[in-house]
């Protein structure tokens, strides 16, 4: 028999345990606690504040966040598992663009003023030759012009044989000069073809052609594969920082960011080294490409010591007319010989039935290019200089991605490491560190990451890094080496480079101590299960347990 007594006792406890139901929120009040401080927050990140309830609900629908009472609907934790995923994905971004701005600019810088020597040494040889050699360079001024031609080609990387077009250079220019100085006789096609075979035995031009093609080709073939290599540089910075994140990634990130607001603490901030190791699992994959971008930057460093070398660049491109002039100086200096002994190997030709020659062939074409040297000497020493900066400066980028990302956004200061955000709740974060890339995430406890499948865009690049590398290293030895043709803008498909941020003269250096733009964080690997029933105060489960024993009086 129930008695009134009884009633009265079992709706006051029942009552009790009502009132000790609420959840706590950071600040540990017992009362229920308003949505609308997430509400300001969500609404603050371009979303309908529809979506959040007025007050606190049981979180068991969470997906990523630790299921306590929370102001955050599924619908409001997917829509900002995506916005973290964006927004980190958007400081990856950032970063490699400011990175390829920078190598795309001095790329621009250095291709303008190799050009720009190869034309200076052009006209200069132009207007010497024409006063100096006369009517046999007027007469044959496509010889020259040609080759100024082919070697500008050959810098942009067409698929020429460097050798090849020198000593054919050479071969022309000993028909057209031998030409000339016989216009006595009646020479064919035929007969000149007899004269250029003798071009090794006879060498008309001394040792002139020897010497110039060694230093032409050493500096042609570092100056293009300089070029190359900054461009090679620059896509695999923009290819690699477009790669998404993967799902899990997001559900980290999220984790990390905002799943604190889900939980009523908006002011925790990420553990140092739960923030780390979330990171280094989203980028593990960029980090592998760590040895081979290093590789490529002491290489290109090498290379631009080379250009930057006093018999440089500048010095070898300058004097082509000067190692020019000097073979012809010797050929007329000695054609009674050479025709002596041409004439002995393919016979004496015709004569022509005049015995007028051009006397101006015989003027000696001697002249210097050290005052054109020295004004522009500087120009490539600080060029060379500022690669030289951003290549050093930015050896470990891949590798120091996650500390970019996670600065500014981790708790600091006294006793941080105890009230921080360790994925849970406000507390120490007590897993190790995660180590360098992919393999090294075996054991990640916040990103699961199948070790196994590497993004294939990112292997690709590694190749292509490996390669340019090994192209590189045989240019230091002065070997030819093969390259797509880049005589398109660098801002084009090859660079991925808008033009608003390819502007010469640019120079953007990312330095690796940069602090990043402010974001936030995502995912997760254990799933913290929780309910309503978690926060119950201890006075409500005695309370409860009075009541089943009086009920079972």
């Amino acid at each position: 028999m129930w008695s009134a007594g009884m009633d009265s006792f079992i709706i006051a406890a029942l009552a009790v345990c009502s009132l000790t139901a609420p959840a706590y929120g950071e600040k540990g009040t017992s009362k229920a606690r308003s949505c609308s401080d997430i509400k300001v927050f969500y609404k603050g990140k371009g979303f309908l504040v529809e979506d959040v309830p007025q007050f606190e609900i049981s979180g068991e629908h969470l997906r990523i966040c630790p299921q306590g009472y929370t102001c955050c609907t599924s619908n409001v934790e997917d829509k900002l598992a995506s916005q973290s995923r964006t927004e980190v994905e958007n400081v990856i971004k950032d970063a490699g663009r400011s990175l390829q701005i920078s190598l795309t600019g001095q790329y621009k810088i250095f291709d303008g003023h190799f050009l720009d020597l190869l034309n200076r040494s052009e006209l200069n040889l132009q207007e010497t030759f024409t006063s100096t050699w006369g009517s046999l360079y007027n007469k044959n001024s496509d010889v020259f012009s040609e080759l100024y031609t082919e070697l500008k080609k050959y810098y942009r990387g067409a698929n020429i044989n460097l050798e090849e077009t020198l000593n054919d250079f050479w071969i022309r220019l000993l028909e057209k000069l031998f030409f000339q100085a016989n216009g006595q006789y009646v020479i064919g096609e035929d007969y000149l073809e007899c004269v250029s075979k003798q071009i090794d035995t006879l060498r008309p031009f001394g040792d002139t052609p020897r010497q110039m093609k060694m230093k032409v080709t050493r500096t042609l073939v570092a100056a293009r594969s300089f070029v190359q290599g900054l461009v090679t540089a620059g896509e695999a910075v923009r290819r690699v920082s477009q790669v998404p994140m993967s799902q899990e990634c997001m559900r980290a990130i999220m984790k990390m960011t905002y799943c604190p607001h889900c939980r009523g603490m908006p002011s925790a901030r990420p553990c140092l080294n739960y923030c780390t190791n979330v990171m280094k699992g989203c980028l593990a994959n960029q980090a592998d490409l760590d040895t081979e971008w290093r590789h490529l930057a002491d290489t290109m460093i090498q290379v631009a010591d080379r250009l930057d070398d006093p018999a440089g660049v500048e010095s070898v491109i300058l004097s082509l007319p000067s190692y020019i002039s000097e073979a012809m100086n010797t050929m007329m200096e000695n054609i009674a010989s050479i025709n002596s002994k041409l004439f002995q190997t393919c016979g004496k030709p015709k004569e022509a039935g005049t015995t007028s020659t051009d006397d101006e062939i015989m003027k000696r074409g001697t002249f210097t290019v050290e005052d054109r040297l020295e004004a522009s000497s500087d120009k490539i020493e600080k060029l060379v200089s500022d690669v030289r900066i951003i290549l050093g400066d930015n050896r470990p980028y891949w590798t120091s991605l996650p500390n970019l990302i996670c600065s500014d956004r981790v708790a600091t200061g006294l006793g941080s490491e105890d009230k921080c955000w360790n994925g849970n709740n406000r507390a120490r974060y007590l897993p190790e560190l995660m180590n360098d890339g992919l393999a090294s995430q075996i054991n990640n406890p916040e990103v699961e990451i199948d070790i196994t499948k590497p993004d294939m865009t990112i292997r690709q690049q590694i190749m292509q890094l490996k390669i340019m590398t090994h192209r590189l290293k045989n240019a230091l030895n002065g070997q030819d080496v093969e390259f797509q043709d880049t005589s398109d803008d660098a801002s084009g498909s090859g660079s991925g480079c808008a033009d608003d941020m390819c502007s010469r003269g640019t120079r953007l250096v990312l330095p690796i101590t940069d602090r990043p733009v402010a974001i936030p964080y995502p995912p997760e690997n254990e799933r913290v299960k929780g309910s309503a029933m978690q926060n119950l105060p201890s006075i409500s489960i005695y309370l409860l347990t009075l009541l089943i024993l009086l009920l079972r009086r």
